[in-house]
């Protein structure tokens, strides 16, 4: 099965070393090039990609605005955002928007390959230079209070679903967590499935910024024992 994607920079170099390292790889293809937040909406809408790349920082309309819409309106194209360590307020509000990952631009080609087949396949991604350092820096931010009253929706998750969400969120891979809690994959993914339909979230990047948010996780907090695969990556 082929991975279609679209490509969202607006520098033409940029695009075009991102397109030599994808169009290598038998299962994808490059279906589409955009400069700006406004072609993109443009052409995802008439070309429908698995997956689109997405700068932040573009003319006429940035890659936050476009993200926001497009996962909106475009549930089935899953949005990568391609980021630099300056700018984590635009990733924080792309986590909260539902971006299926964030890679940073200086990734090596495998590890763009490896995001691309991994968002399209329905997981998720944080490059582990992001993860914990980004989640950490907005969910608990100085003199702005705890954020959203999450007890509620915390509390209707039942012991295991909590303890599978403490595990996602402090950076383990579903192996790893079926590992630490003497758990099939298979069950471990059920008990993550169940915990984005009780949380109303529609991936497992929301699912770590939620238990940022909930205070199930405090930032410093470690789950231990993972590697630096990244938090959200679907094995």
């Amino acid at each position: 099965m082929t991975v279609s994607v679209v490509l969202v920079d607006d520098e033409a170099m940029v695009r075009a070393g991102l397109r030599m390292v994808l169009s290598g790889e038998p299962d994808i293809e490059v279906v589409g090039e955009a400069s700006d937040g406004l072609e993109a909406l443009d052409l995802v809408a008439r070309t429908r990609p698995d997956v689109v790349l997405m700068d932040v920082r573009m003319p006429r309309m940035d890659g936050l605005a476009a993200a926001r819409r497009l996962v909106a309106e475009h549930p089935g194209s899953k949005v990568v955002v391609l980021t630099t360590f300056d700018e984590d307020e635009h990733v924080a509000a792309a986590l909260r928007a539902g971006v299926s990952g964030f890679l940073l631009k200086v990734s090596p080609p495998e590890q763009l390959v490896e995001a691309v087949r991994t968002v399209a396949a329905g997981g998720g991604l944080l490059d582990p230079a992001v993860t914990l350092r980004v989640i950490a820096a907005f969910a608990h931010r100085p003199g702005e209070g705890d954020g959203p009253d999450r007890t509620a929706e915390l509390a209707s998750l039942t012991g295991r679903e909590t303890d599978v969400l403490r595990l996602l969120a402090g950076g383990l891979t579903n192996t790893q967590i079926a590992a630490r809690l003497y758990l099939g994959e298979a069950t471990v993914k059920t008990h993550l499935s169940r915990v984005l339909m009780k949380l109303g979230l529609t991936s497992r990047v929301q699912a770590v910024v939620f238990a940022y948010e909930s205070g199930l996780v405090r930032p410093g907090e470690t789950a231990g024992g993972g590697d630096d695969s990244g938090v959200c990556r679907t094995p």
